[in-house]
């Protein structure tokens, strides 16, 4: 998927973000040019800079849902934050460096469950062993490591090996999954640390997990536990033990070096009016802290260090008081690309309700048909319902399509509610119904900015 052309890409989006198509294009030629760069001449791969983007529109119109559905489509390492977590250096809270160190350790943690799915089948097979030595200790026990994979010499015919053959037989058909075996399980609660700073722990390079633990004997103890649990346990562990982490750290810095996104959400956010008053004084240096990190700097991880030269941001903002040019200038020159998303129309409003393939009257229908009820919608309903959601939306705060999920709730709450005792039956939602459970609350000015 990460092979996509741009076409692709907003093909891929269209499944489920509903117009803006600027925005699409933008993301799409921007995740295209970090496939270009890796083809280019060696001599110019790090001159190439990624054109950084500013996602510009009201809330609820398609800005983070075409950051998360990137993340899925696509098998770069990504990271959505929002920027109104962050505080200039000095002032308690999140430095903004932790977003490159979180984006590490959730690479790390990704590629190291992959690994341990190729090797799934290696650990299953020394499990099994290990399972045996517990349930038949009179047989030689089974080292379990790389060094004796499991039948790698054929044991010889004896009544012992016949009856370790049998257990392996009836262990493989499930038929000791309900069998209590004793086994060393190691203890789970641990004393917690938290230290409170504004600077990552792991810029000190200490982890104290692994300090601890070299410090003190892991703990464990014996438990009673059945044989089918047992076995998920040893398969994890000795698939946990098969997996190479210096291998995998190596190439999750890569990943993240190479082709890491972080989606920055609410950039509006740290803009302050008036800069330099009141509580807003560390807004503009929460921007001064970004800029390093988005020009090109080196964070020091628990990992390692890593360069966020080529890590692709993509900003987003309402940009409701303030404006993009209200940013620092050398931030601005940082996200060379601006996008405004459009405001969504009656007619967006009814292709989000049916287009997308997790449209929000199919889900609505999937839920309710679980207790036997078969809700049905006419296009007069829907129009209505879109209708209804632009001008409430026009009226009071302009939430976008976030509107539809007050309005489908407040509509369909009674049927949620009785779905339990109804007998199995359908039911045909009009544009006379959606009138009768909304317009007292959609005429009511007062009433529906509580409401919907």
């Amino acid at each position: 998927m990460s092979d996509l052309k741009p076409v692709e890409i907003v093909k891929e989006l269209d499944k489920y973000i509903i117009g803006q198509n600027q925005a699409k294009r933008s993301v799409a030629i921007a995740l295209r040019n970090r496939w270009r760069r890796r083809r280019a001449p060696d001599e110019l791969k790090d001159e190439i800079a990624p054109k950084n983007i500013i996602l510009i529109g009201p809330t609820g119109v398609g800005k983070t849902e075409i950051a998360r559905r990137l993340s899925r489509m696509t098998d770069s390492p990504f990271y959505k934050v929002e920027a109104s977590k962050f505080t200039e250096v000095g002032y308690v809270g999140r430095d903004v460096e932790s977003m490159i160190r979180d984006l590490v350790e959730l690479t790390v943690n990704a590629l190291k469950v992959r690994e341990q799915e190729a090797v799934r089948e290696k650990a299953q097979a020394i499990a099994e062993e290990r399972m045996l030595d517990l349930l038949l200790p009179s047989r030689q026990p089974s080292q379990g490591s790389l060094e004796s994979p499991p039948d790698a010499m054929a044991l010889p015919s004896t009544p012992a090996a016949d009856t370790q053959e049998k257990l392996r037989a009836l262990l493989r058909n499930g038929k000791l999954d309900e069998r209590y075996v004793d086994m060393d399980v190691a203890e789970r609660s641990m004393p917690t640390v938290e230290v409170f700073s504004n600077v990552g722990m792991e810029e000190l390079g200490i982890n104290f997990k692994d300090m601890f633990g070299g410090l003190f004997p892991k703990a464990t103890k014996k438990r009673k536990i059945k044989v089918a649990d047992a076995m998920k346990l040893l398969a994890e562990e000795e698939a946990q033990r098969l997996v190479d982490m210096d291998r995998v750290v190596r190439e999750a810095v890569e990943k993240v070096e190479q082709s890491g996104i972080i989606f920055l959400d609410e950039i509006d956010k740290i803009v302050g009016k008036n800069a330099g008053q009141g509580p807003d004084v560390s807004r503009e240096g929460v921007q001064r802290d970004l800029l390093p990190i988005v020009e090109g700097s080196t964070v020091n991880t628990k990992y390692g260090p890593v360069k966020t030269d080529h890590i692709l941001f993509i900003a987003s903002g309402a940009f409701h008081a303030i404006k993009p040019s209200d940013l620092i200038p050398e931030l601005q020159g940082r996200f060379p690309i601006r996008v405004e998303l459009d405001s969504l129309s009656r007619q967006d409003f009814v292709r989000i309700l049916t287009e997308p393939k997790n449209a929000l009257i199919l889900q609505y229908r999937e839920l309710i048909r679980t207790e036997g009820v078969e809700v049905d919608f006419t296009p007069d309903a829907i129009e209505r319902i879109a209708g209804i959601a632009v001008d409430v939306n026009s009226r009071t705060e302009n939430i976008g399509a976030r509107r539809l999920h007050t309005l489908m709730e407040r509509l369909l709450d009674d049927i949620l509610f009785d779905a339990p005792d109804m007998a199995p039956q359908k039911v045909t939602i009009n544009g006379e119904f959606v009138d009768r459970k909304l317009k007292d609350i959609k005429d009511n000015e007062d009433l529906s900015r509580y409401i919907l």
